[in-house]
C-alpha cells in the first residue's frame, strides 16, 4: 500500500491525522526554519516529542519539515532544528538547502533524509546526485510532471518518490515565490511564509470589500459577499487591452482551484510512487481529519483494485473546483 502523508499544523492537527488514518504526518517547528511559518501554528520542541509518541504508539511515522534556506551567518537556527528533530525521534527530516542537507548528512548520518519539493528536483539526475552525494531517501516530486514522466523518472532512480495529491497548487517553483516577496519583502524560501497574515488588510470602501496584501488590492467584492484570502498570484485583476484581444477582468495568474488526484491513485501506484503528500498545514483538524479518511479509502481502494471513491471532497476544494494540474497536462 503507498504511504499517505498527512498535514499537521498543529499538535491537534496531527492527532486527528493519526486518529484518521494517515500512515505518516509531516509538521514543522515554530519558526523560520519551516517553509508555513504562520502564527499560531507549528510545534514547540515538547509539543513535538509528544506528538512522535503520540504517532509512534499508533504505528504513524512523523516528518519533520525544515524546508527554508538558512541565511548566511545565521546557519545555527537551522542546524538546531535538524538535531533537535532526531533527538524528539522523528521518522525523517523534509530538506530543501543543499548546505544544509551536507550538514545533516554529516552530523547525523543516522537520521533519515527526504528532499523537499521546495528543493525542485524534478529529474533523474537530479534525484541521484542527491542520492549518492549525501543519502538522501525520499524526492518529494515537484508538481509539473505527468504520471508518465513520473514512472521513466522512478525506471533511473534507486529512492522513493513522493508526489502531492490534494491541496494548494503554486504557480511558482515550488514555493520560490517573486510575487510575494515583491509585496510584502518576506520570501516564502527564507522566511518561511507566502501572503503573510502580518501584511494583510481588510477593509469596507464604497460599498464593497476589499482585501489588499502588502497595500496593494487583491479583491474587491460586493458588500455581504465572501472576501477570499489575498494570496496575490489568485487575485483577481484587470489586463489592458492589447492588439490581439480586449482588456480583461479574473484571476489572471492562477484561478482558485484545489489540486485533488484522486482518480489517477492507481496510476501513480503503478508509475512506483512510494508515498502521496496531501497539502494543508495551515487547515484546521476538522478538514485534516476528512481529507485523510477520504483518501485513506482511496489508497485502500487502490490496493485491492477496487475503483476511486468519487466526490467525497468537492466541499473543501479551493473555490469549489479541483484540478489534476500537471498529472494529466490539463492545468494551464
Amino acid at each position: 500500500m503507498m504511504e499517505l502523508v498527512c498535514p499537521a499544523g498543529t499538535p491537534a492537527a496531527l492527532r486527528a491525522a493519526v486518529d484518521a488514518g494517515a500512515h505518516a504526518v509531516y509538521c514543522g517547528f515554530a519558526d523560520e526554519t519551516n517553509a508555513r511559518n504562520f502564527p499560531g501554528l507549528n510545534f514547540s520542541r515538547p509539543e513535538l516529542a509528544e506528538g512522535i509518541a503520540y504517532a509512534a504508539a499508533r504505528g504513524v511515522r512523523v516528518l519533520v519539515a525544515i524546508n527554508t534556506f538558512p541565511r548566511a551567518g545565521d546557519q545555527a537556527i537551522w542546524h538546531r532544528a535538524v538535531a533537535d528533530a532526531h533527538a524528539a525521534g522523528a521518522h525523517a527530516v523534509i530538506l530543501a538547502d543543499l548546505g544544509l542537507i551536507a550538514h545533516a548528512a554529516e552530523a547525523h548520518p543516522g537520521l533519515r533524509l527526504h528532499l523537499s519539493v521546495q528543493a525542485a528536483a524534478a529529474n533523474p539526475d537530479a534525484i541521484n546526485l542527491y542520492a549518492e552525494a549525501f543519502g538522501i531517501r525520499r524526492v518529494v516530486l515537484p508538481r509539473v510532471l505527468t504520471v508518465d514522466e513520473i514512472a521513466a523518472t522512478n525506471r533511473e532512480i534507486e529512492v522513493e518518490t513522493e508526489v502531492f495529491v490534494f491541496g494548494g497548487l503554486c504557480v511558482m517553483a515550488e514555493g520560490r515565490c517573486s510575487l510575494s516577496s515583491w509585496a510584502t519583502g518576506l520570501s516564502p524560501n527564507m522566511n518561511g511564509v507566502c501572503s503573510p497574515a502580518s501584511h494583510v488588510a481588510y477593509a469596507e470602501v464604497g460599498g464593497h470589500n476589499e482585501a489588499r496584501l502588502g497595500g496593494l488590492l487583491i479583491h474587491r467584492t460586493p458588500k455581504g459577499a465572501p472576501v477570499p484570502y489575498p494570496t496575490l498570484c489568485k487575485g483577481c485583476f484587470t489586463a489592458p487591452a492589447t492588439p490581439s484581444g480586449p482588456a480583461q477582468t479574473g484571476h489572471l495568474f492562477e484561478d482558485p482551484v484545489s489540486l485533488d488526484a484522486t482518480e489517477l491513485i492507481p496510476k501513480l501506484q503503478k508509475a512506483g510512487v512510494t508515498a502521496l503528500k496531501i497539502e494543508g498545514r495551515q487547515r484546521s483538524r476538522a478538514y485534516v481529519a476528512q481529507v485523510v479518511r477520504a483518501f485513506r479509502a482511496a489508497v485502500e481502494a487502490a490496493d485491492a483494485g477496487a475503483p476511486m471513491p468519487a466526490g467525497l471532497l468537492a466541499k473543501l476544494t479551493e473555490g469549489q473546483a479541483a484540478t489534476t494540474g500537471a498529472y494529466a497536462k490539463t492545468w494551464r
